[in-house]
């Protein structure tokens, strides 16, 4: 059984914390009412527009579902995403004290009286660090209100241990974001969690005055302010080329150092006539084929050849098809990014068009967009005031 180190314990300090040290900071809990709601983007976002009004921002993923290891440690992903675009200057152990490995509830679970009160200190005293010389700590959750309740950490009971108000993040229309909120209400309330208020994110840009008449309506009712609603992005939701190559597990044939950051707009299978597609060679389109449509691969070759530059995000072979070495060695010359996977094109193309894409550090053409959501979309009075009323 992994032992749960109270790795932020001074030597000379042996009291066991049920809650942080820093009663200062404000701290701002932001939930979701399921996965891929937009918490992680939220978070980004409010981070930037909170870092407009001071210089002295924090930011904890309490608890972790996906990591990777760094220094010998598993960091949460969204931890690293946000230290890396903002540079938070906090411990990035600080920032992701505990990640829930695949053992994780099992181990709890085998001696629950005694890793629970440890697993408390660590988050406790990883707080007190990320925290520490803050004015504001943005602290991300994991999924709805009840996620992590079979190990009594719930994201209830974390917002409770660090004394934090909470946001909730719904996407959608009016009845289920709605009908969502109302349940995580009810469990938040239930751990003595405030709620500063609801953001409903996702939302079609023609509907955005509708939705926010109505949603400010219906919460207004169970005493939750709308503060805001956020317009779907089609920007956030489309891959570049290295995150599909990884959803495919393809292997690079060519350009990838110049083509791994293409955005994808738009997915072609070659099913038709090489010259149906001539049409369809343009910035953003992905195209997916069997490595022996030599016909279409020539096409892609000429029409850079013709523009000097490169025409399309890149091209997917299937079914682990090589093309003739000699169409190798051309591919070669030109800048257009070539990838071989073993699946056939409709699989390959049903994969990519369910992908969840999330934020990356590389994605900086994102970042910018991430920054307006907040500052354009949202009531950051209304945040504030949850604050100042109580000081």
């Amino acid at each position: 059984m992994p032992s749960y180190q109270n790795f932020f314990q001074e030597p000379d300090d042996t009291e066991i914390l049920t809650a942080p040290r820093n009663r200062t900071t404000k701290r701002i809990f932001i939930a979701a009412t399921r996965m891929n709601d937009g918490k992680t983007t939220t978070s980004l976002a409010l981070f930037a527009a909170l870092r407009s009004i001071t210089s002295r921002v924090g930011f904890i993923k309490p608890v972790g579902q996906r990591f990777v290891e760094v220094e010998g440690h598993q960091i949460d992903e969204d931890s690293i995403l946000l230290n890396q675009i903002f540079d938070v200057q906090i411990p990035i152990r600080a920032m992701s004290p505990i990640a829930i490995h695949h053992t994780f509830t099992r181990d709890y679970l085998d001696d629950p009286e005694q890793n629970h009160p440890e697993i408390i200190d660590r988050m406790c005293r990883a707080f007190d660090r990320a925290a520490f010389d803050q004015d504001y700590i943005i602290i991300e959750g994991t999924g709805h209100a009840g996620v992590g309740s079979v190990f009594n950490l719930s994201n209830a009971d974390v917002a409770r241990h660090l004394n934090a108000k909470v946001i909730i993040v719904a996407s959608g229309g009016i009845g289920r974001p709605v009908d969502e909120i109302a349940l995580n209400k009810a469990v938040f309330e239930a751990a003595g969690v405030q709620i500063i208020g609801a953001i409903i994110n996702k939302v079609v840009p023609d509907k955005i005055d509708m939705i926010e008449k109505y949603c400010r309506i219906a919460l207004g009712r169970m005493n939750i302010p709308l503060l805001g609603c956020i317009p779907h992005e089609l920007r956030l939701t489309q891959p570049n080329l290295e995150q599909v190559v990884a959803e495919v597990r393809g292997r690079w044939l060519n350009g990838k150092e110049i083509g791994a950051n293409n955005r994808i707009d738009k997915v072609v299978i070659g099913a038709m006539a090489a010259k149906g597609l001539v049409e369809h060679l343009e910035e953003g389109v992905l195209i997916i084929a069997p490595g022996d449509r030599e016909d279409i691969i020539l096409s892609a070759i000429a029409a850079e050849s013709v523009a000097r530059e490169k025409v399309i995000a890149g091209i997917i072979l299937t079914r682990s098809i090589l093309p003739h070495p000699r169409l190798m060695e051309m591919i070669a010359k030109t800048r257009i990014p070539v990838v071989l996977c073993a699946d056939d094109s409709y699989k390959i193309a049903s994969k990519v068009n369910n992908m969840t894409v999330k934020t990356q550090p590389g994605d900086q053409d994102k970042i910018p967009i991430i920054k307006d959501l907040i500052t354009k979309n949202i009531d950051l009075k209304v945040i504030q005031n949850a604050f100042d009323s109580q000081e």
